[in-house]
C-alpha cells in the first residue's frame, strides 16, 4: 500500500489526517511560505492526536522562508531545533539544505541526522531546487536519509513523472520516493503507476476568518485540512494500489 502523507499546520489537521486515513503527517507551520518548524506547544498538542500511531508526526525543520543555502548559524539553530524535537517525541524530522552551487549541503545534512541520533530523516523538495535532482539523489546514499520528498523538479509532481520514474528505478536503495508538489487527487493514479512509496499533499481549503483581524492582524483568509480530501486521496491510492 502506498503511504499517504498530510502536511498539516495543527492539531485540528492532525485530526483530519487521523480520520482521513493518513499514514503519518508532515507538522510545520506557514504553508503559505513553504513550511516552517512548528511551535513546541503544536509538536506535543499533534503528538497527542497520534498517539498509538508508532511513526506518524514528522517535523519539517525551516528556520526561515526563502532559499535552501543557510548559514553555519542557521544551521546550528536548526540542529537545536531537532534535538528539541528527538526530546518531544517526534517520529522523525524532515530537512534539506543546498550549497551555494545547487548541489545538496552534505555538511548540513550530516549536522542534523547526527542531532536527530536515530530518529527517520527525510529530505524535502530543497531537492527539486537542484539542475539535477536525479543525480543528487545519488549523492545521498549512506548519509542516513531514509526518504526523498520531491516533484521530479516540476512545479507540480504530475509534471515531473519522467524523472520521478527515473528516482525510483535508479535512486539508492532504502531511499524511499515520495511524490510531492501540487498534488491533485486526479494525480495520484499516475503518481503511484511511476512506482513512488509515498504520496504527499497539503489537501488544505481556504476560509475566510469571521473574526475581524484588526490593524495589523494580518491576513483574513486562512487554511484548514480537510479530512474529506484526505479520504479522498487515501481511495484514489487504495484503487490504484489493487489495480497495480
Amino acid at each position: 500500500m502506498t503511504d499517504l502523507e498530510i502536511a498539516v499546520q495543527d492539531p485540528a489537521g492532525a485530526r483530519a489526517a487521523v480520520e482521513g486515513g493518513a499514514t503519518r503527517v508532515e507538522l510545520c507551520t506557514a504553508l503559505r511560505l513553504g513550511g516552517l518548524t512548528p511551535s513546541n506547544g503544536t509538536v506535543e498538542a499533534v503528538l497527542e492526536q497520534g498517539q498509538g500511531r508508532p511513526d506518524f508526526v514528522h517535523a519539517l525543520v525551516r528556520s526561515r522562508g526563502g532559499g535552501y543555502v543557510y548559514t553555519s548559524e542557521e544551521i546550528f539553530a536548526m540542529s537545536r531545533e531537532i534535538r528539541h524535537l528527538r526530546a518531544a517525541g517526534v517520529h522523525g524530522v524532515v530537512v534539506g539544505a543546498l550549497t551555494r552551487h545547487g548541489d545538496i549541503d552534505l555538511a548540513a545534512l550530516e549536522e542534523w541526522i547526527e542531532a536527530a541520533d536515530g530518529l527517520p530523516v527525510t529530505f524535502h523538495r530543497a531537492i527539486d531546487a537542484c539542475a539535477d535532482p536525479l543525480k543528487q539523489l545519488l549523492r545521498l546514499q549512506g548519509t542516513g536519509v531514509g526518504r526523498v520528498l520531491t516533484s521530479g523538479g516540476a512545479v507540480r509532481s504530475i509534471d515531473g513523472g519522467a524523472v520521478l520514474e527515473a528516482m525510483v528505478q535508479q535512486g539508492p536503495a532504502g531511499i524511499q520516493i515520495m511524490a510531492g508538489g501540487g498534488v491533485r487527487i486526479e494525480d495520484i493514479p499516475a503518481l503511484v503507476a511511476l512506482g513512488v512509496g509515498s504520496v504527499h499533499l497539503s489537501a488544505r481549503v481556504p476560509f475566510n476568518d469571521p473574526n475581524p483581524a484588526g490593524p495589523g492582524g494580518g491576513a483574513q483568509e486562512l487554511d484548514a485540512t480537510s479530512a474529506n480530501l484526505v479520504a479522498e486521496a487515501r481511495r484514489a491510492l487504495d484503487s490504484a494500489g489493487s489495480m497495480s
